[in-house]
């Protein structure tokens, strides 16, 4: 490798931006009615696999109290 090597954390944070970004335009655009119904559709199946996954992670705090 002749190239620069980017530092791992300057890496994460750079494309953590471009996934807020993402998120953000996302978001503005849901908020204006301007997704088709399959985008629509995408983000929610997505949104549900988080909470599901967020749950599942949270539920053995839950058991141990």
């Amino acid at each position: 490798m002749n190239g620069e090597v980017i530092p791992r954390e300057q890496a994460i944070a750079a494309a953590r931006a471009v996934l807020d970004r993402a998120r953000f335009r996302i978001a503005r655009d849901r908020a204006a009615g301007r997704l088709t119904p399959a985008a629509e559709l995408i983000i929610q199946r997505i949104e549900r696999a988080h909470r599901a996954e967020q749950a599942e992670q949270t539920a053995p705090d839950r058991a141990a109290a």
